[in-house]
């Protein structure tokens, strides 16, 4: 009898709450779809402020200032009064004539500055021109230095010195061409002597002798001058 009695109040309260459960289920989704159904339905009963907040778009930014106008440029025509290469009389006169002074230009001479006879008059301009008349010659000054092969200065040599052969060049069996730049003054002296090339051995020993050499002055417009050349020192074992 008891066990009767809990199962068929068991039974009688489940179906009490199922039904209860759908009545209240039903009842939310009815609620809720009043809720979506409304506002579509009848949009005045949103809250006004709150739409304008959400709704309403911001302001756009103003427009920047528009950029200043280009200076005028006042172009301003010149006529010239230059026609077929002639002057033409103006067109009208000036109030106010400027006078302009102008400096006085120097004599145009022709020929080389610092000679004298050659300015005031057309005869002395003509004839330095053509050779006819009285202007004094201009020489060229001769160079202070020139170049000469080592043929050339072969020729000007009036005394030469023998090298002495180095003994450990000579043993170490080391011959050669030692080739040296001088420059021979005008009195045929040897100065600024130098090493060009040539065994290492050999070229004090060539040094030494080429500074005894004397040579003959080179001659240019017969005026002694300085001459740069080359002297090629040769030693050979069987000398």
């Amino acid at each position: 009898m008891f066990e009767d009695s809990t199962f068929e109040s068991g039974s009688r309260i489940k179906t009490k709450s199922g039904r209860w459960m759908l009545v209240t289920g039903g009842v939310n989704a009815g609620i809720l779809i009043l809720l979506i159904l409304i506002p579509l339905i009848y949009p005045e009963a949103l809250p006004t402020a709150l739409m304008a907040t959400v709704l309403t778009a911001p302001p756009p930014p103003p427009p920047p200032p528009p950029p200043p106008p280009p200076p005028e440029i006042h172009v301003v025509h010149v006529q010239s009064e230059m026609m077929n290469n002639q002057l033409t009389a103006p067109t009208k006169i000036p109030h106010n004539i400027q006078m302009v002074s102008e400096k006085e230009a120097p004599p145009s001479n022709f020929g080389v500055a610092g000679m004298d006879g050659m300015g005031g008059s057309s005869n002395g301009v003509m004839g330095s021109m053509f050779g006819s008349g009285n202007a004094p010659k201009v020489q060229a000054a001769p160079p202070k230095k020139v170049n000469i092969s080592a043929g050339v200065s072969q020729g000007l040599l009036l005394q030469k010195t023998s090298p002495t052969y180095p003994p450990i060049a000579k043993a170490a069996r080391v011959s050669g061409t030692v080739v040296l730049q001088a420059t021979i003054s005008k009195t045929g002296t040897i100065q600024n002597l130098k090493v060009v090339s040539g065994p290492a051995m050999l070229q004090q020993a060539a040094l030494d002798a080429v500074r005894q050499w004397r040579y003959r002055p080179y001659l240019l417009n017969n005026e002694p001058v300085e001459v740069d050349t080359t002297v090629n020192v040769v030693f050979t074992l069987g000398g």
